[in-house]
């Protein structure tokens, strides 16, 4: 199977647990690889038949920039969900990064797979 990637999506949104998280908006960063088949928009040269990974992205960053989740795993369930009902994706892997968490570290954060039931 053929996989669109978006990597390094930044968004800035309200996360986390502590009371001063939940006044503040904080960088996210988002990996997300969709399994989609690219032999029809190759064969056409078409973007209609693509997926469209500005939509993809637009539609992630609408949706992160309104939740207001306290922790990562539950907004990257839900951005998982919410791709595969709205976009032809089979299946996905999506890392979700939170940068500056925790001292010394890059980033934490968590790494799923889904698939359409």
């Amino acid at each position: 199977m053929d996989h669109v990637f978006i990597e390094g999506l930044e968004i800035e949104a309200l996360i986390g647990i502590y009371d001063w998280e939940r006044r503040v908006r904080q960088p996210l960063v988002f990996d997300i690889e969709m399994a989609f088949d690219n032999r029809v928009p190759a064969a056409s040269d078409d973007i209609a038949h693509t997926l469209d990974y500005k939509a993809v992205s637009t539609r992630i960053r609408e949706f992160v920039s309104a939740s207001g989740f306290g922790l990562v795993e539950t907004l990257a369930e839900r951005v998982a969900e919410m791709l595969l009902s709205e976009f032809p994706v089979q299946h996905l892997r999506l890392k979700l990064g939170k940068p500056g968490a925790v001292r010394g570290a890059r980033a934490v954060g968590v790494s799923i797979e889904r698939s359409r039931a």
